[in-house]
């Protein structure tokens, strides 16, 4: 137990270690990058660090599997110098039973990512698409799904327009039980529109079966009017709706699946979200496949030699699952595999792999 703990401990150590060298790199390139970006919009030193601050944790959180298998190198490689790893095989405890606590800690980890560090991520990556949305185009996203259906706003000549719809096609350019709101450029409602159907072409809604009410006269529903078809100006674009989403990312995970039933009450696809779900469940075995990677080609004392070209192997083996984890992820977001292929697949056949090493140099 307390060569376990201290394991345990030297390994958590070494992972924050990294962990914070990555941050702080990561921070300086994208503060140069920010102020690349936003320097001639006025945005300063203060405000780029802002930016970068909001930004970086979306990015560590992503490479986080690379960061455990860095760090399962370093401990693994650090244990033969010192020799470590003979004192523990001279004991008695085997090469497979002493992964079990390496194996514990990275799968911890995994958990505490997903499970807290997720949403923090989340939030952070909410506000640093606002801001950089309000920075690059001066205006907030357009588009909001909820329970009762999925709500858009658009400007015009001093006025905006709020609308709501039950549901939609997969791009949200074709709306069905839509109502339309519109306010002065005082905050009053002005127009009230509700229809069977809207569809968006260029510069306009087409509206079947439309009923219109002036809010502004002194008995609207006397007022009203009703038409098979008609049109309402729209400054919006299939584009500016589809970028309106935003990333899965920035949605935490204990409240994606509601969000994903949202989607697909509204009409729109979630493929994209359910793939990003299944992936954050699966990184704790992610996590753990990359230490038993690191173990199977560091976990040697270092008199054999060859130490640097089995720490290039355990880096490129690292790389490679990470890489092959993102090209399933693309491969299930485009509909070419299933979606829990695309997410277990790559860190069931990385821990296979790694474990049919460890069994081969251990006991073969």
């Amino acid at each position: 137990m307390t060569l376990s703990l201290y394991i345990a401990r030297k390994f958590t150590w070494m992972f924050l270690r990294v962990l914070l060298a990555f941050f702080g790199i990561m921070v300086l390139i994208d503060m140069l990058e920010q102020l690349r970006r936003f320097g001639d919009k006025g945005a300063g030193l203060a405000q780029a660090a802002h930016l970068s601050l909001l930004n970086v944790p979306d990015s560590l959180y992503r490479i986080l599997p690379l960061i455990m298998i860095l760090s399962a190198i370093a401990l693994f490689i650090g244990l033969a110098r010192s020799s470590e790893l003979v004192v523990v095989r001279a004991s008695g405890r085997s090469g497979l039973r002493f992964l079990v606590t390496p194996v514990v800690v990275s799968l911890g980890i995994g958990v505490i990512a997903v499970a807290v560090l997720n949403p923090l991520v989340a939030a952070t990556s909410k506000e640093y698409e606002t801001l950089y949305t309000n920075y690059a185009r001066g205006k907030e996203r357009i588009l909001s799904v909820s329970e009762e259906g999925l709500w858009l706003r658009q400007g015009g000549d001093g006025s905006q327009t709020v609308i709501h719809a039950a549901r939609a096609n997969a791009d949200g350019t074709s709306l069905y039980g839509v109502t339309f709101l519109s306010f002065d450029d005082t905050g009053l409602p002005v127009q009230r529109i509700e229809a069977d159907s809207a569809t968006l072409v260029p510069g306009a809604w087409d509206l079947t079966a439309a009923k219109h009410w002036a809010l502004n006269s002194a008995n609207p529903e006397q007022a009203a009017t009703t038409s098979a078809s008609s049109q309402l100006p729209s400054d919006l674009t299939r584009e500016a709706i589809r970028d309106s989403f935003g990333s899965p990312a920035a949605i935490p995970i204990w409240d994606l699946p509601a969000y994903i039933k949202g989607l697909e009450r509204a009409g729109f696809s979630a493929r994209n979200h359910q793939v990003w779900l299944q992936t954050q469940l699966a990184l704790p075995l992610l996590m753990t496949a990359m230490v038993l990677v690191a173990a199977g080609f560091t976990m040697r004392h270092a008199r054999f030699g060859r130490t640097g070209m089995l720490v290039l192997m355990a880096i490129l083996g690292g790389f490679a699952i990470f890489f092959l984890r993102n090209f399933a992820q693309v491969l299930g977001e485009n509909g070419q595999i299933p979606v829990p292929l695309a997410a277990w697949a790559p860190p069931v056949a990385a821990t296979l792999f790694a474990i049919g090493l460890l069994l081969h140099l251990e006991d073969g």
